[in-house]
């Protein structure tokens, strides 16, 4: 009998860690990739939802739309499965066609935690740490300025499925990055003033944000410009002070 009830209790577990490991790699099939629609509107609604949103005002803050160059960069250094900066975005390599220097967020968890609106909702509430006037954080608050950055008007973000983040503890978690064109580069994440009224010539005001056709349309991305990922990491290896400004 015990022999019988230890086998039991066997295939049991057994049959709970198929379902487990199924059920992951069922919700990791189910993450969206870089080209659909939903994913894309996502992410661009809710970083012009928090942009029109700043307090104070902005003056200068730019429309966001997508970009398929830049969500090809997130996707490429999200295979990673590691929570650490891409050292490439202002070296000389250029990641992009129309940007020398990209922006770049990052957001970790599990994978039912993961949505592109709770990631970047995560990013902005770091508002609470940062002073407009001042310019100083109390805690990280790099992730709400690149959101609310002025400058830049393209993003791209690409979530992967990841058996275990490294650097942040996380098994079978999603690992959520945004990159985008141009990055930070100054103090001040825009200019504080009436809506709109900084807004560059021939710009539209919509929600707060100045809008410009031109300005918005998408460079499509071209294969001889993907960038490579083993080289990304060689070059890890190989600069202890790149590895140091990764975090690693």
């Amino acid at each position: 009998m015990p022999d019988r009830l230890s086998m039991r209790a066997t295939l049991a577990m057994t049959a709970w860690m198929v379902s487990l490991v199924s059920s992951y790699e069922n919700t990791a099939i189910s993450l969206p990739g870089i080209e659909n629609e939903d994913f894309i509107k996502d992410c661009v609604r809710f970083h012009n939802k928090f942009r029109s949103e700043v307090n104070p005002t902005a003056s200068d803050m730019l429309y966001m739309t997508w970009d398929p160059a830049l969500a090809r960069v997130a996707q490429t250094w999200a295979r990673n499965c590691r929570f650490v900066h891409n050292v490439q975005l202002h070296s000389s390599y250029k990641l992009h066609p129309n940007f020398s220097s990209l922006g770049e967020n990052i957001w970790a968890g599990s994978l039912s935690l993961f949505s592109a609106s709770s990631a970047i909702t995560n990013w902005y509430d770091e508002v609470q740490y940062y002073n407009f006037r001042t310019q100083k954080c109390t805690k990280v608050c790099g992730h709400y300025t690149q959101v609310v950055w002025a400058a830049s008007y393209k993003v791209g973000c690409a979530v992967q499925y990841c058996p275990s983040v490294q650097g942040t503890g996380i098994s079978h978690g999603a690992l959520f990055i945004c990159n985008y064109g141009p990055g930070q580069y100054r103090s001040w994440p825009y200019r504080e003033g009436s809506t709109c009224s900084a807004c560059p010539n021939d710009d539209k005001c919509l929600d707060n944000l100045c809008i410009n056709p031109q300005r918005d349309k998408v460079t499509r991305f071209t294969p001889s410009m993907e960038p490579n990922v083993g080289l990304e990491l060689k070059t890890l290896r190989s600069r202890p002070e790149l590895r140091s400004r990764a975090g690693l």
